[in-house]
């Protein structure tokens, strides 16, 4: 299958090329089936992407711990486009294919303004998110590492909320600040070793006390994108002000390129500085799962809620990645993939609401299950998977997490069991609050329940929670082996 993996990467840059022929050879045409034809072209295209990162998985050899589907072809100046999955990194592929279509129909109708650009933001995107996942070079990682930064910022800004300039300059310089040491190292790692390519790099061995350096400056770029505390304020205003199918990307794949970079780079490069500053890890992760579950508690804006639930859940899985076992970093990969699904689908809860009552505010809201108890079901069910829910995908996630953790730092582990309690508290509390008691509001009483687009948005999303949860060895299967070699690659070179 050579060729697979830039087809499915560069596969949603042919909607874009179809929407700027639409307008360039159409300038005349009436601006409302300029839109109709950008959506159901985006639609097509992320459909035909998803169909196609299917092809991979169903080929992939999880016995197998190298990279597989490899392309690689010299770029420049031995810097190489190489290209390649392993057993982590093909499931993020899946998860970004996966949640496109998702998000491009939940803009259906909620945007109206610019929308042949702005269906292009979205497909620019998927192709640089896919990139990340798929790159095998250095430098290609970085290009679309940081180029999803711009049709992101561009989302947030121009079709966010009243305090979109803001949110949008905020979330770009934060990740942008951290990137620029990491593109340092890059070039360090680079005069050093002579080569770009990620398979040699891991294979090269940094002198311990550079790799202290090296692995601080991928840390930079890391913590800011997943996000850990205490650098993680910018995500509740990027949340608050993108668009639903904005903050569906956001939390669903952009937040999980800083845990995969730790599982590409920071581990397997740097084994002697992960092992140095696992400690800080878990006193990071540890205060992340505690004080922003108490932070989420007080909000009273829906999307801050589960803005500050994102940052705990990131603390899981920080805290997965640096156990430094089989159960702890198979827990975090599993509950990156199930948070894109979760969270994704809280933000699509809220999303449906907002739509109809233009307010996120829950003292808005209550009663809403006399008026809407299929929106109920659905709110209930992801409310419970990010509680973590047994028989949701939620709590194997958390279960392999603080197994891990326990085995390698009791206290961690118990500060993390403290945190799934608070999430109980403040997820449950939202789900009361909105949905249960009399409804008082007046303004509620037309209020409609789903229609049949939006329960062709939770299918396929409830179908991802339930069944990762009752058979999470679609997902451990394919990881085991890659995970295994990783913590290998790690302990033996932890010794510097």
């Amino acid at each position: 299958m050579t060729g697979i993996l830039s087809l499915v990467t560069f596969a949603p840059m042919v909607g874009v090329v179809a929407i700027l022929a639409m307008r360039l050879f159409a300038p005349k045409a009436d601006e409302a089936a300029v839109a109709n034809s950008s959506r159901w072209i985006a639609m097509a295209v992320t459909l035909a992407t998803f169909a196609l990162s299917i092809l991979p998985i169903l080929a992939f050899k999880p016995a197998q711990t190298g990279m597989q589907f490899v392309e690689d072809l010299t770029w420049f100046a031995g810097v190489h486009y190489q290209m390649g999955v392993d057993g982590i990194s093909v499931l993020f592929v899946l998860l970004t294919t996966f949640l496109m279509p998702l998000a491009i129909l939940a803009s259906w109708k909620s945007i109206g303004n610019r929308v042949a650009e702005y269906m292009i933001c979205f497909l620019v995107l998927e192709t640089l998110m896919i990139g990340v996942f798929c790159a095998m070079d250095l430098v290609l990682f970085y290009v679309f590492f940081e180029g999803g930064l711009i049709p992101m910022f561009l989302i947030i800004g121009i079709w966010g909320g009243k305090n979109r300039v803001y949110a949008a300059y905020k979330f770009f310089l934060y990740t942008l600040a951290g990137s620029v040491l990491m593109l340092a190292a890059i070039l360090t790692m680079a005069g050093i070793a002579h080569t770009t390519s990620i398979p040699a790099l891991t294979a090269y061995h940094f002198a311990p006390g550079l790799q202290i350096w090296l692995w601080l400056a991928f840390f930079a770029s890391f913590a800011v994108k997943m996000p850990m505390w205490p650098v993680h304020t910018w995500l509740p205003d990027a949340h608050v002000e993108a668009p639903t199918a904005g903050s569906v990307i956001l939390a669903g794949v952009l937040l999980k390129m800083g845990g995969y970079g730790f599982l590409r780079f920071s581990l397997p490069m740097f084994p002697y500085a992960s092992t140095y500053f696992t400690p800080l890890i878990f006193a990071m992760s540890a205060i992340a799962i505690v004080y922003t579950s108490l932070v989420a508690f007080r909000q009273t804006d829906m999307k801050k809620l589960i803005a500050y639930s994102s940052v705990a859940h990131m603390g899981f899985v920080t805290m997965g990645i640096f156990s430094g076992n089989l159960q702890g970093v198979q827990g975090a990969i599993f509950q990156m993939l199930s948070h894109g699904v979760i969270s994704g689908a809280l933000f699509l809860c809220v999303g449906v609401i907002y739509d109809r009552m233009h307010t996120r505010e829950i003292a808005f809201y209550g009663g809403l299950v006399n008026r809407m108890p299929w929106y109920a079901a659905v709110f209930m069910l992801f409310t419970m998977g990010n509680v973590g829910l047994p028989g949701t995908s939620g709590f194997v996630g958390e279960f392999l997490t603080m197994t891990g953790a326990y085995g390698a730092s009791t206290t961690t582990a118990l500060f993390a069991a403290t945190g799934v309690i608070l999430s109980a508290v403040y997820a449950l509390s939202l789900y009361r609050r909105v949905v249960f008691g009399e409804l008082v509001n007046p303004k509620l009483a037309a209020i409609t329940d789903l229609d049949w687009r939006e329960v062709v948005i939770f299918a396929p999303l409830i179908f991802g929670a339930l069944a990762l949860g009752v058979y999470p060895h679609f997902i451990t299967g394919v990881t085991q082996a890659s995970v295994n070699h990783l913590i290998d690659l790690w302990r033996a070179g932890a010794g510097g």
